[in-house]
């Protein structure tokens, strides 16, 4: 099985930043793609950003230039460097692994962290 940790959430000011931490446990062989979603209230859970094992990354427009993703693929971590934060950016964040291939499997599976609460106010 594969455990999925956050950390770094909380509440900051706007213009303030975080950094969100989600480490990825198990018997794991790779990882294809990592990510974040979020989900504010009354909303749809969204993408925020995503990296690849390549490094490859995507992002929603409303973060560009303001978010940063990154990974360790010898850690199995990937980190979310939130900067220029908005009221609008308050939400539970979650962390993703898409196509976890774990030790004895045949193919990958998704897993969810539990998320982690980003609020931005005064």
């Amino acid at each position: 099985q594969v455990q999925l940790v956050e950390s770094g959430g909380g509440l900051v000011q706007p213009g303030g930043s975080l950094r969100l931490s989600c480490a990825a446990s198990g018997s794991i062989l790779s990882i294809n793609t990592m990510g974040w979603y979020r989900r504010a209230p009354g909303k749809q859970r969204e993408l925020v950003a995503a990296i690849t094992s390549g490094r490859s990354t995507n992002y929603a427009d409303s973060v560009k230039g303001r978010f940063t993703v990154s990974r360790d693929n010898a850690k199995n971590t990937v980190y979310l460097q939130m900067n220029g934060l908005k009221p609008e950016d308050t939400a539970v964040y979650y962390c993703n692994a898409d196509k976890v291939l774990l030790v004895g499997a045949l193919w990958g599976y998704n897993y969810w962290g539990q998320g982690t609460q980003v609020t931005v106010s005064s």
